[in-house]
């Protein structure tokens, strides 16, 4: 019996660990709003609202207290978000076309199946602003926004362009090497998606960074290296070989190997004709100077007259001979040509 309760308690200790447990606090006034709990697979909606990315749904009790449990997660880190929703259930659907919901307050967070993640209450009751987890990745996205706080207060210092190019190579490497230090890829793509998001003022200095930085491809390689099957990955490989791509066209002239090799191609095509076409006037000339050699001095005057389209009575009066001395030389010389009208021998000449 002692055997059997011992079995039925290691079983259930596993399966407790192969479960995830996340919970935390919202305000108990809010006690009535759904809270979901979301998969995010595309790091460009990282923020906002999407009714595809929601894996479940619960109600906090009175006090706010929520909690999600189970076992459905991947094994593998993945982005993930807690958010509850304050709009009505008959406007969520248009809230929520583009991805934002006015109403909402969301926490953005690291994990896996078998992680444990807490979000009490902070100072004067706030919530999401403090995360106790066993997975280090929980908190990283809360670290990355407090260092963008501070960026963001080094460009509004000075509103000056000097200040915007100086802040711009400062802060760029800064929150490289600090989601470098945090060890996890995923937190580097949450820095990526902020630095090379078009819509923002940064877009044109991440386009100039692109081109001469190491980092991105590091970055590739290490989300490669730890996340091969991923969404993250495949669709960060393609947004850097697209943004790469268009580069070679749109850098002020500089050209990529890619246009280069078109280019060489189109030069080669160019000097192909052009020789083609020397070596058929040649080959023609040639066998123009061949066919003329069987024929006399005065048949040959005659064939140039033939070739200009002058009639019998037309090159008589020109070489001042009779028309029937000028049919008798066209008879000869349709007969060494091997030709039987004017047409045909002008067909020999004449391309």
């Amino acid at each position: 019996m002692r055997s059997f309760v011992l079995i039925l308690f290691l079983l259930n200790s596993i399966l407790c660990k192969a479960q995830y447990a996340f919970s935390g606090y919202i305000n108990p006034e809010d006690s009535k709003s759904p809270v979901y709990l979301s998969l995010v697979e595309d790091y460009r909606k990282m923020s906002g609202a999407y009714s595809e990315q929601i894996l479940t749904k619960t109600l906090a009790d009175s006090t706010g207290y929520f909690q999600f449990t189970g076992d459905q997660l991947a094994n593998q880190n993945r982005i993930y978000r807690i958010h509850i929703d304050k709009c009505s259930d008959s406007s969520n659907e248009v809230n929520h076309f583009n991805g934002d919901c006015s109403d909402s307050e969301a926490f953005l967070f690291i994990a896996k199946n078998t992680d444990t993640l807490s979000l009490p209450f902070s100072f004067g009751k706030q919530i999401f602003c403090a995360v106790e987890s066993n997975n280090p990745g929980a908190s990283a996205f809360l670290k990355i926004d407090s260092l963008k706080q501070d960026m963001k207060f080094a460009y509004g210092e000075f509103r000056s362009e000097a200040n915007r190019k100086l802040n711009n190579k400062k802060w760029f490497r800064t929150l490289q090497e600090f989601g470098q230090n945090l060890e996890e890829p995923l937190a580097e793509l949450y820095i990526y998606n902020y630095l090379s998001n078009r819509s923002s003022d940064l877009h044109s200095y991440y386009v100039q960074d692109l081109k001469t930085n190491t980092y991105y491809d590091a970055l590739l390689d290490r989300l490669v290296s730890q996340y091969p099957n991923a969404s993250y990955t495949k669709q960060y490989k393609g947004e850097l070989e697209s943004d790469r791509y268009m580069l070679g066209f749109n850098d002020g002239g500089k050209l990529n190997s890619y246009t280069y090799w078109l280019f060489g191609l189109l030069l080669l095509s160019l000097g192909l004709n052009v020789w083609l076409i020397y070596y058929q006037l040649k080959k023609q000339k040639n066998r123009s100077i061949a066919l003329k050699s069987n024929l006399s001095k005065q048949e040959t005057i005659v064939l140039e007259q033939l070739l200009l389209d002058k009639s019998n009575k037309e090159i008589a009066e020109t070489l001042f001979l009779s028309v029937s001395t000028i049919k008798s030389h066209t008879n000869n010389i349709y007969k060494k040509l091997n030709v039987q009208s004017r047409e045909e021998a002008k067909s020999l000449f004449i391309n």
